[in-house]
């Protein structure tokens, strides 16, 4: 491709997604970068070894592989580096491992994805930080929270679960005055449906495992830094010697190249299914920020470009005693919807959600909380196989 980098600077997502991270005219014309496996480099003399002087050096500090999927991953998030990890919990833990001290104080939203909040709780804490959880909806406000030791603020939106959306340009603003650094969790949106370096945020979090994967199959996290932050948090990842493997590099970088067109189909089956959730009679709610009816949906509007497949519902169940068992009954009726955590895949997917550990965001009143995952599968198939678990669920 004659003038790759302004012919791509000009095309649309899909033609980037086809051609960011590797010029073919790099490996002989191969379409796709070579998957080097690699320990152990060869320096041609001592003074070289002893100064780096070379592009690689070991095989923890990246290969043609793992570099390819960097440089795509810095094209989506218009991010001054990226780093892989290898798993989406990493993806928040090393960031903040790189940027909290002991005598810390980091702010958390309390929306958070689960494993987060069970690291800070333990590890974090243990290591001498102080965690506080905040209101997703705080907006501005996050300022009376903020401590002259405050370093971190976290954001996620939308929220694990319950997805509630955060004003994260304004959170953003406030936290730099007092000069934190803000991390955002955007694994919901994916950078081509929001860009959280574009509003403020100074990391970008992502677990790659679900929609740049898209097939279940690899366990994978990214996280991207401005120019302010990038140089500390790479060193970071030096220093606790977390790498990934260039075989899952290369899954990722495969993903990436359908994950537009994977994204529109779930994001237009996904809006399908809660629309007509929302016409049932056994739904107390449906949490979709794409949807009017959601709280959080003005805002939604204003600074995504898009929504992906998954949101949850709120199961209409007057006895609290029947939460559970009607939840059950529901999930367990259901035969296209596979029972598993995670998603981004191409395969639906169900669970009921546990909100016990929330602090401020408390579990509905209304009834149980059940997450769906939309997949590409039929629409009529995917409400065909929800009615019967209405149907089950009606039957306790």
């Amino acid at each position: 491709m004659k003038n790759r980098e302004e012919t791509l600077a000009n095309a649309g997502t899909d033609t980037k997604l086809c051609h960011i991270g590797n010029d073919p005219s790099d490996f002989f014309g191969f379409v796709n970068p070579p998957v080097v496996r690699a320990s152990t480099v060869l320096f041609p003399d001592t003074r070289t070894m002893e100064t780096r002087a070379q592009k690689y050096t070991y095989g923890t500090r990246g290969t043609p592989t793992t570099d390819a999927l960097c440089n795509a991953i810095d094209e989506l998030e218009g991010s001054a580096g990226t780093i892989l990890v290898p798993s989406g919990l990493a993806a928040i833990t090393v960031p903040f491992l790189a940027f909290l001290s002991a005598g810390d104080h980091a702010l958390i939203v309390d929306s958070v994805y689960s494993p987060c909040r069970h690291f800070c709780d333990t590890m974090l804490t243990r290591l001498g930080v102080s965690v506080e959880y905040y209101d997703p909806t705080i907006g501005a406000g996050i300022e009376a929270l903020i401590k002259p030791n405050t370093k971190l603020v976290h954001t996620e939106a939308p929220g694990s679960n319950t997805f509630e959306m955060q004003d994260i340009r304004v959170i953003a603003d406030v936290a730099h005055r007092h000069g934190c650094v803000v991390t955002m969790d955007n694994t919901w949106a994916t950078p081509l449906y929001f860009r959280p370096l574009d509003f403020g945020v100074d990391i970008s979090i992502h677990a790659a495992t679900k929609y740049p994967s898209g097939h279940s199959d690899v366990l994978f996290g990214t996280v991207s830094a401005n120019k302010t932050y990038w140089r500390a948090l790479d060193e970071a990842r030096i220093t606790l010697g977390i790498c990934v493997s260039p075989d899952d590099s290369y899954q990722i970088l495969r993903g990436l190249r359908t994950m537009g067109l994977r994204l529109e189909a779930h994001q237009k089956s996904a809006l399908a299914v809660a629309r007509w959730l929302e016409g049932r009679a056994e739904v107390a709610t449906v949490l979709h920020p794409a949807l009017p009816s959601f709280p959080g949906h003005e805002i939604w509007k204003r600074d995504f470009k898009g929504a992906s497949g998954i949101f949850s519902f709120v199961l209409a169940v007057d006895d609290p005693a029947e939460f559970k068992p009607k939840a059950r009954a529901f999930l367990d009726s259901l035969e296209i919807f596979g029972l598993g955590y995670s998603w981004g895949g191409y395969e639906s997917l169900a669970v009921m959600v546990n909100l016990d550990d929330r602090k401020i965001c408390k579990a509905p009143k209304e009834g149980p909380v059940i997450r769906l995952q939309i997949g590409l599968e039929n629409v009529e198939d995917i409400i065909a196989d929800l009615e019967k678990g209405f149907d089950a669920a009606a039957a306790i």
